[in-house]
């Protein structure tokens, strides 16, 4: 049977705002994703989530309560379970630190399963880790282990599984997991490999095509493809990192996706200042179409003229989830 997805405008989304970070376990409020949603659901009906914490649950009942056509694919984070020397920004980890990741990679999987069963109807498919075989991960997972994990999700729920990774490991490394997943999710960035807007979507065209060819009968989805709008100059050049830059990626990447038929999410919603180093010209902090603070980057005008915020959320707002914030 032919793999049936849906089609649409798809983005990543991360609703982490100043003060809040899954490291730290503080989570956007249901008032605050009621407003992220709000604001995504007139271009976007196609959302990523990257795990099953808090923030994903509370995006899932807010898609639920306000009735919201929104559809989500679904993700677990992996923590790693072998050290990376080759990672450039801290890659090593002890024996108990690996062992505690295992456990909680467990407790994580069992949560992605019973939200994917709970959410059937939301949820169009679930993604087995992000970026956890890659040559400089931090969270290096061993191959044979994510096949592990894979089967055993797609043992539980009715719907696709996908593992989400980097165009390069699809072309050799990971033969023996995509044998399992339903689909390939990879990632293209020809910003963070110094390619010029010029170049960009020929790019990541090549990138796509790289993996597809290898795997004819596998469907290929972009799981992140985008554009930051501020530099440091870390693995980048930082005059090529503007929103004049975006603007022509994004559209050029969608148009291209949509005449392909190929889906797309796109990188990401909201700006993330939670990410990387404290430097505020951080690149890993400046990929959203919008700001931080909720303001639309020119991309959103070019890509949907005429946009406007919508009006004030009226929706009730019900009982939060419990607090995993950790305690002063």
């Amino acid at each position: 049977m032919t793999l049936q997805l849906p089609t649409g405008n798809a983005i990543c989304y991360s609703g982490y705002r100043d003060g809040q970070s899954p490291d730290q376990r503080r989570y956007p409020s249901l008032a605050q994703i009621r407003e992220d949603l709000q604001l995504l659901v007139p271009h976007w009906p196609l959302l990523r989530l990257y795990d099953c914490s808090p923030h994903a649950e509370r995006v899932l009942q807010v898609i639920r309560e306000d009735q919201l056509p929104l559809r989500v694919l679904l993700g677990a984070y992996l923590g790693a379970e072998a050290s990376n020397p080759a990672c450039p920004w801290g890659g090593l980890h002890d024996d108990t630190q690996l062992a505690a990741n295992t456990r909680e990679n467990a407790a994580e999987l069992g949560r992605l399963i019973e939200l994917a069963r709970a959410h059937a109807d939301i949820v169009f498919a679930v993604a087995v880790g992000n970026e956890c075989t890659v040559d400089w991960t931090d969270h290096l997972v061993p191959v044979p282990r994510m096949v592990e994990y894979v089967r055993r999700v797609r043992t539980a729920v009715a719907q696709p599984v996908t593992f989400c990774e980097n165009y390069v490991p699809w072309q050799d490394k990971l033969r023996a997991l995509v044998a399992e997943v339903d689909f390939i999710s990879l990632h293209t960035y020809p910003l963070w490999e110094y390619q010029s807007i010029e170049r960009a979507l020929a790019y990541t065209q090549a990138n796509v095509d790289s993996v597809a060819r290898l795997y004819p009968d596998q469907p290929v989805v972009i799981t992140e493809a985008g554009w930051c709008t501020a530099s440091n100059g870390r693995g980048m050049r930082a005059a090529d990192a503007n929103a004049q830059l975006q603007t022509r990626y994004v559209r050029e990447l969608m148009d291209w996706s949509r005449e392909s038929g190929r889906l797309c999410f796109v990188f990401e919603a909201f700006d993330e200042p939670w990410k990387g180093s404290p430097d505020p010209l951080e690149p890993e902090k400046h990929w959203g179409l919008y700001t931080v603070d909720r303001q639309p980057k020119p991309v959103v005008q070019a890509l949907f003229p005429g946009f406007r915020p919508p009006d004030p959320i009226t929706a009730p707002t019900p009982d939060p989830l419990p607090s995993l914030e950790p305690p002063a």
